[in-house]
């Protein structure tokens, strides 16, 4: 009797512990393993020739399918043995640029960091609260402070590269950057594909208690956006 008492209590026991890892390891692999969303890029393939000039004022538009307006962060996170990256996006972003004779002269573009999300609602909520605090900052920008030469962009469905310098502002801090965008003339529309790069201290972005990971000193702000003349 003692011997079948020990042995429902060790199954007990073990039943136990097979459950609290049922419960509790596939959420902790998921969030150590995930590499979140990532901020699309140019749809290859979907480009078709410019059916309107460059110049004039342009506006954020949703777009459609694959090429649509939308914003994100990507960071490494390291974690025990190895390193991954991790991605989060959202449609939150709108702002506009003014084009006169193959010059951009006026750009701003507002994204809203709290539309941003990955595929893992805890990390969301530590990026939120502890890196972005949206509660506080809920949006960042980008304001073109140097004019920058778009006459030279191919007309015919390909996508050319242009170099742009301005501020980008997240957190409160406001930092110049330059970043290479590849832009596509393509019908009606200008599609602007770019990765804004981040330094963690530059903005005073403190870095989240993740299980077992920190999150790397630098990464980028990334970006799809749909231009359609306004």
């Amino acid at each position: 009797m003692v011997d079948m008492r020990k042995g429902l209590i060790a199954l007990f026991v073990v039943a136990c512990v097979a459950l609290a890892i049922g419960l509790v390891v596939p959420p902790v692999y998921k969030l150590m393993t995930s590499h979140g969303l990532q901020t699309a890029s140019i749809a290859e393939g979907s480009g078709e020739p410019a059916s309107i000039g460059v110049d004039g004022s342009w506006k954020v538009v949703d777009g459609v399918g694959a090429n649509s307006s939308q914003a994100g962060y990507t960071f490494d996170e390291v974690l025990p043995g190895q390193r991954k990256t991790t991605s989060g996006r959202g449609d939150g972003v709108s702002g506009s640029l003014k084009v006169s004779d193959g010059m951009l002269t006026e750009g701003r573009i507002t994204v809203d960091v709290e539309s941003i999300s990955s595929d893992i609602e805890k990390r969301d909520i530590n990026v939120r609260q502890h890196i972005l605090q949206t509660d506080l900052y809920p949006e960042a920008t980008f304001e073109v402070t140097e004019p920058a030469d778009l006459s030279g962009l191919p007309d015919d469905g390909t996508v050319g590269t242009v170099t742009l310098t301005g501020d980008l502002t997240m957190h409160g801090t406001t930092q110049s950057v330059t970043v290479d965008l590849q832009i596509l003339r393509t019908g009606k529309n200008v599609i602007v594909e770019g990765e804004l790069p981040i330094v963690r201290s530059d903005f005073n972005l403190n870095s989240p208690q993740f299980v077992a990971s920190q999150i790397a000193a630098e990464g980028t702000l990334d970006l799809l956006l749909v231009f359609a003349q306004s």
